[in-house]
């Protein structure tokens, strides 16, 4: 139903327009809309399980993985082109101000996502990268975990549909090192320390059978739902026959590879590095920002926020010294930290798990809309902690079966203050990513295609944002040292700006980039090396945060000075998330429709 404001907008967008020629429009976009996104979803499986949609005509995609050979790469290709003409037939000027939005970012995704794969080198997740296998790309490491979290198990059916992909899990790690060795060929190459690390994570993988998590998950969940034991028995034959010979294949590329490897961090080493990186600062951020300009954003940003840190440290009586050796001087307090044992890991998640519970009840304060799904804190599993990032977040399933879950490293707990963790969970959890991500899944009014997608300058760009509204809402009153921690991160998302162009656009070593952040903000070398790890092999992402969290500040300062008193946060923020994720170009034209409805609505 219609209410006023949404009612002056329609009329504002579609006066000038026949209406037969606003509904042609409107059905051949949708009818766009469903042949990409199935299209998408058959050559991308695992994509349908995330999303949930893996049953009734689309359930034989449940017992399948991507084809990610040469071919099938170059299929992806093909299948972008024929996708981006046909989504280009469509009359733009026939669709109303939602449709709009609804086109343009699904042209801007799809422009961005063809001009990565014209490259025809590396992985193309939510997080480009130039490379096929690293410590953060590759089968090897997603598989395991997308088995173990994300396929659902009611019953039999979804039971073979499991041993069905630990099945394609072997083909799909030799397709792999098949194009690990083309790449390679052509002189893209991760460097030494990623394969080092690629090779340990696999070397924990190879372990007996039934230890791994692809055996003991699905022997656990057929357990628990009466079904046979076979099922597990199934999977550790799969994983003895199958999986461990084409992992040791794999193994023994990446070893062949690493005798040739550089130690050089940054992707302007090969020919076409600088091309994929302006692609990949692009596609990250949704801006077109170079990356000098990036670099200087970040150096200015720093600064300013260098100075704010600096006053609360000063008010907790730190005042000697730089800023960075004032927060490794809170790391001496042994009392900071949780104890680096399982029990003590239990304990943060627990602490963690708490913050989101203490935070639920003023939500309604700033939001008039909340998302309906389950969310929680877990552990990264032990055996991925190595090569995964700090913390991160990963959605529910569109129909609330699976919660959505925020990972948090605890790889070593004397890189997890306590004062960190509270701002962190804010981040991932709420009213970060899981608030704005379980609002997107939940919008009925959004096509599919568009529910699910992602930007990360507007979504990493939301979740800093979201810490700052934390603090907006007194979440640090009584804690006045994760208030440090919340300032402390802004301020090491600054230095991601700085690091990440120094990589990849100044040719930084991977050891100046670390010496970088450690000064920057104290940060203790085993998480400043991981940070800077995961920005080698995931060009211009790490820019994202700080880009967009300029962009979510600066269009709330904009429609607070254009409304004035009748200026609401809760509207504000409706009118932000309700379109879903979009470039950060579409969200400031959201914005601006949205200042033009209220001052047309109160003016009324």
């Amino acid at each position: 139903m219609l209410d006023r404001r949404d009612f002056l907008l329609s009329a504002l967008s579609t006066a000038l327009l026949p209406s037969d020629g606003l509904a042609r429009a409107a059905v051949q976009l949708d009818e766009v809309f469903e042949r990409i996104l199935d299209a998408e979803l058959k050559r991308d499986p695992e994509r349908a399980t995330e999303l949930g949609v893996d049953n009734g005509a689309r359930a034989a995609l449940k017992g399948r993985l991507r084809d990610e050979s040469l071919e099938g790469f170059a299929a992806r290709v093909t299948a972008a082109e024929s996708g981006l003409r046909l989504l280009k037939s469509v009359n733009r000027d026939g669709l109303t101000a939602t449709e709009r939005i609804n086109y343009d970012s699904v042209l801007y995704e799809r422009e961005a996502q063809l001009a990565l794969l014209r490259f025809r080198f590396g992985s193309l997740g939510y997080h480009p990268s130039p490379y096929v296998i690293s410590q953060r790309s590759g089968a090897y490491q997603s598989v395991p975990e997308f088995l173990d979290t994300q396929h659902q198990i009611a019953g039999v059916g979804d039971a073979e549909a499991y041993l069905s992909r630990v099945s394609a899990f072997a083909v799909q790690l030799d397709q792999e090192t098949q194009r690990l060795r083309h790449d390679s060929a052509a002189g893209v190459r991760p460097p030494d320390f990623i394969l080092d690390l690629a090779l340990g994570q696999m070397a924990a993988l190879n372990k007996p059978a039934g230890q791994t998590v692809i055996v003991t998950s699905i022997a656990r969940r057929a357990r628990s739902l009466g079904l046979s034991a076979s099922f597990g028995e199934k999977a550790e034959r799969l994983f003895d026959q199958r999986v461990r010979p084409a992992l040791h294949r794999q193994i023994a590329a990446v070893q062949a590879i690493r005798t040739s490897a550089t130690h050089e961090a940054g992707v302007g080493r090969f020919a076409a590095g600088p091309a994929f990186y302006a692609a990949a600062l692009k596609s990250n951020t949704t801006t077109s920002l170079s990356p000098a300009e990036v670099h200087q954003l970040g150096l200015d940003q720093a600064a300013e926020i260098g100075g704010r840190l600096d006053a609360v440290l000063e008010l907790r009586g730190l005042t000697q010294g730089t800023i960075a050796k004032r927060i490794q001087a809170l790391y001496a307090d042994p009392d900071s930290f949780f104890p680096n044992t399982d029990a003590g890991k239990a304990e943060a998640i627990r602490y963690c798990n708490g913050r989101l519970d203490a935070i639920r009840p003023r939500l309604t304060r700033v939001f008039k809309s909340l998302p309906p799904y389950r969310f929680e804190v877990r552990r990264v599993p032990a055996q991925l902690e190595a090569g995964a990032s700090a913390a991160s977040s990963e959605s529910p399933s569109l129909d609330g079966s699976r919660p959505g879950i925020v990972y948090i490293n605890l790889h070593n707990s004397a890189e997890w203050p306590k004062w960190s963790l509270a701002t962190t969970i804010f981040h991932e959890g709420l009213p970060g990513h899981q608030l704005q991500g379980g609002l997107a899944l939940s919008q009925r009014d959004l096509p599919l295609i568009r529910r699910g997608n992602g930007f990360s300058g507007y979504a990493e760009g939301w979740a800093l944002y979201a810490e700052q509204l934390a603090d907006e809402m007194g979440m640090y009153a009584d804690d006045p040292a994760s208030r440090i921690g919340y300032l402390r991160f802004q301020l090491f998302r600054a230095g991601r700006c700085v690091v990440d162009t120094g990589i990849h656009h100044l040719g930084w070593s991977r050891e100046r980039a670390i010496r970088y952040l450690t000064e920057l903000d104290g940060e203790t070398a085993g998480f400043a090396t991981r940070e800077v790890e995961r920005y080698c092999v995931e060009p211009g992402q790490a820019c994202s945060y700080k880009l967009g969290h300029t962009v979510w500040t600066a269009q709330r300062a904009k429609a607070q000075k254009a409304l004035g008193s009748r200026y609401d946060i809760r509207s504000f923020h409706e009118a932000g998330l309700a379109c879903g994720r979009v470039p950060l170009e579409v969200l400031e034209r959201v914005i601006e429709e949205w200042i033009t409805r209220s001052s047309l609505i109160v003016s009324g």
